[in-house]
């Protein structure tokens, strides 16, 4: 039997593409149960697909078959991603796997948007991983047709497409991006610009207290207050800057250099191939070349969560997937892998008190915190001197090194 609320936000997303079904093409008159269609365009092409699969949303059943292949799929391609990276202990992916009732619910019982753009994320990343860099920005970008909350990993792809390519050879990238944007929304566009723009990318919506999961600790009028919410944007920023200056880039140089075209840059720019981001890397943290991708995307998006303005119970999929790669991604001793392991532990706690108490909201801060605090010291440039490498193959690298 399926609890009372197991239909509440899928019959809202019928709801709301069943008027596109029917014709309407001006995004304000795109509503369901629980309200106006907040999503872009993506987001309706993609569950109107399942509205036409599902009887117009009336077989949940086979919804739920459908997102339960979607929970593989996604698994699947996080599998990919860690096996690049060759930082994360085996017997992690059992939490991963086995541990979460609140991911396991968020796909499969309630039938959220959220893990439809996360596997279509972690498809894009495994394109980045691949070289792919222009498919992997037409993922990108449809990811956030979805839901905007992917926009939290693009400073970090923004970082390696300056570092990768330089700005000029960015902007074809970047221009991949927006055009396909345009394409999704132009059916909307072409009727109700404003309209269309408003609802599905209005930034400065106020969230409700009574969900929010790691902000109850806080009085409910700081919580909607405006000052806060510009203090978070600011944390935000603050902390990209810190980390974009201090952690993401390793070269001696300027960072005004990822500027230039990578071929003019002194020394030759560290290119993200396998040989120059293993010289890279090595002034950094012990990472691999795919490890330091997925290191800047990871902790790009974990700075998000950290200072969002309100996090629901369904935005947990937004860095699950990701956490054990960010407390393994730093030298680990083997003593130290019992209080990661805690903090995996404490963080699903923290998730699944419902509703969200005092104790649970600030203890998601402390983990948070000390996420964090990890990922600063534990990837602090060492004093060591390095030559770029030479254009000969490099030498192996043992895996205890990596």
């Amino acid at each position: 039997r399926r609890p009372a609320d197991t239909e509440i936000d899928w019959k809202a997303y019928m709801q709301e593409v069943e008027g596109f079904a029917n014709g309407t093409l001006d995004y304000t008159q795109l509503k369901g149960d629980t309200g106006p269609l907040v999503y872009p365009a993506g987001f309706v092409y993609i569950f109107l697909g399942l509205y036409h699969a599902t009887g117009r949303g009336s077989d949940i059943r086979l919804a739920q078959y459908l997102f339960a292949g979607l929970y593989l799929l996604n698994l699947l391609l996080v599998f990919r991603i860690y096996c690049r990276t060759n930082k994360v202990p085996p017997y992690v992916f059992f939490f991963m796997c086995c541990a979460s009732y609140r991911i396991h619910s968020i796909f499969v019982l309630r039938l959220f948007n959220d893990p439809v753009a996360m596997a279509i994320l972690f498809l894009a990343i495994n394109l980045f991983l691949e070289e792919r860099w222009s498919w992997g920005c037409l993922l990108f970008s449809l990811a956030v047709s979805v839901k905007m909350n992917i926009l939290l990993f693009a400073p970090g792809l923004l970082f390696l497409l300056l570092q990768r390519f330089g700005l000029l050879g960015c902007i074809p990238k970047l221009c991949i991006c927006a055009l396909l944007q345009v394409v999704l929304g132009l059916p909307f566009l072409l009727v109700n610009p404003v309209g269309y723009l408003t609802r599905s990318f209005d930034l400065g919506r106020q969230f409700q207290f009574k969900w929010t999961v790691n902000w109850r600790f806080l009085p409910e009028e700081v919580f909607q207050n405006r000052v806060f919410h510009a203090a978070l944007l600011l944390a935000h920023l603050a902390g990209l800057g810190l980390f974009a200056l201090h952690r993401w880039h390793s070269s001696k140089e300027n960072i005004l250099t990822l500027l230039k075209d990578p071929a003019k840059r002194k020394p030759a720019s560290p290119r993200l191939t396998v040989n120059n981001i293993l010289w890279q890397a090595s002034c950094v943290c012990p990472l691999n070349a795919s490890a330091w991708i997925v290191f800047i995307l990871f902790s790009s998006n974990f700075l998000g969560v950290c200072c969002s303005r309100s996090l629901h119970y369904q935005f947990y999929v937004w860095y699950f997937h990701t956490l054990p790669y960010l407390l393994w991604c730093t030298p680990t001793t083997k003593l130290a892998h019992m209080p990661k392991v805690l903090l995996l532990g404490v963080i699903e706690l923290c998730w699944n008190t419902y509703p969200s108490t005092v104790c649970s909201s600030f203890s998601l801060h402390i983990c948070h915190g000390l996420i964090l605090l990890q990922l600063w010291y534990g990837t602090a440039p060492t004093p060591v001197s390095h030559t770029p490498p030479s254009s000969r193959k490099p030498t192996a690298i043992s895996k205890k090194a990596q």
